[in-house]
């Protein structure tokens, strides 16, 4: 059996390129936090582990779904969200709004604070963001956890918010000014999107709700997100289901193929460990990733199964590369 120490070493080697990817930046909270670790211990990849892959814990969405290029586009933004003043609307000083006239204040506010923003514009002066859980979440529980996200991630941006419960997803809609009071202007990429999930997780997670942020790629997921304007049409029935979009490409085989063979090191490791929770925490990761939509499309492509004379069946390996250096993974009939 393996020791301790070897199976925590391997444990944060490989599961901070599954979960904690070197391009990710952490933005701390307003309030500094004495003896914060500067890197992921066992224990805490251990618990991501067994939520994303034991408990299928829910995953959070964040997601940019467009911007205005001028107060034209932002008025009728707000108009949508707050379907034209019928829903509360909640700003950055945690001010309720309600009906057209609040809403059209809020409009003139937006208009001259800070810098002036045009009825037309060649940028965006704001951004919008959708927070978002799965069917049965607490509407309100949403809602809380979308204003602690924005009071650590946009603190320093006018913004305001809107809750959204009447369709299946409870979900929150934030538009956020893009200049800063500080006169920063907003520019959010890959890392900050991969931050702020984190960071709705964890707001989400505080209220008591399990949520996670794994990435796609971790989980083996293919597919796409689909254009905003595309799941509005579906939703009011105005474009027939079409083709589920998939990712393809070089750069997706090859940052999948990492991210089976990180697990691959995972599971051995913890197979070989002496405690039988970290035995069974190795079966559900393994069932987990011949479950995932990647590896199954992977399996279609290589239909290859390998059985040992002990007649124990084995998730086939991972892919070509792995395979030339690396055993299976054995799961127990």
């Amino acid at each position: 059996m393996t020791t301790g120490p070897s199976i925590d070493g391997v444990l944060v080697q490989w599961g901070e390129r599954l979960f904690y990817p070197p391009s990710r930046i952490v933005k701390p909270d307003a309030t500094p936090r004495l003896n914060t670790p500067n890197r992921p211990s066992a224990a805490m990849i251990r618990q991501r582990i067994a939520a994303t892959v034991a408990r299928r814990a829910p995953q959070v969405m964040v997601k940019v779904t467009g911007g205005g290029r001028g107060m034209g586009a932002i008025a009728a933004h707000f108009r949508y969200i707050c379907k034209n003043g019928q829903l509360r609307i909640e700003d950055d000083r945690g001010v309720v709004r309600e009906g057209k006239a609040a809403m059209h204040d809020l409009v003139d506010q937006w208009r001259v604070s800070g810098s002036l923003i045009p009825e037309t514009s060649h940028r965006r002066e704001a951004f919008n963001i959708m927070l978002s859980m799965p069917q049965g979440t607490d509407a309100q529980t949403v809602l809380k956890a979308a204003r602690g996200f924005a009071r650590r991630e946009l603190r320093d941006h006018h913004y305001v918010m809107v809750l959204h419960e009447h369709q299946a997803n409870p979900h929150v809609h934030l538009s956020v000014k893009a200049e800063s009071i500080e006169g920063k202007r907003l520019s959010p990429r890959k890392t900050d999107l991969h931050r702020w999930r984190e960071t709705f997780a964890e707001k989400l997670r505080e209220l008591g709700v399990e949520a996670e942020a794994t990435r796609q790629v971790s989980r083996g997921v293919s597919r796409r997100d689909e254009p905003i304007w595309r799941v509005k049409a579906l939703q009011e029935g105005r474009l027939s289901q079409g083709p589920e979009h998939t990712s393809s490409g070089t750069l997706y085989r090859h940052s999948h193929t990492q991210a089976l063979e990180a697990w691959m090191h995972i599971t051995k490791a913890l197979q070989g460990s002496d405690t039988p929770e970290d035995r069974d925490l190795a079966k559900q990761i393994a069932r987990f990733v011949g479950e995932t939509p990647y590896y199954k499309a992977f399996m279609q492509r290589r239909q290859r199964d390998v059985v040992r004379p002990d007649k124990q069946r084995t998730i086939p390996v991972y892919s070509q590369e792995i395979a030339k250096t690396k055993p299976s993974i054995d799961i127990e009939r």
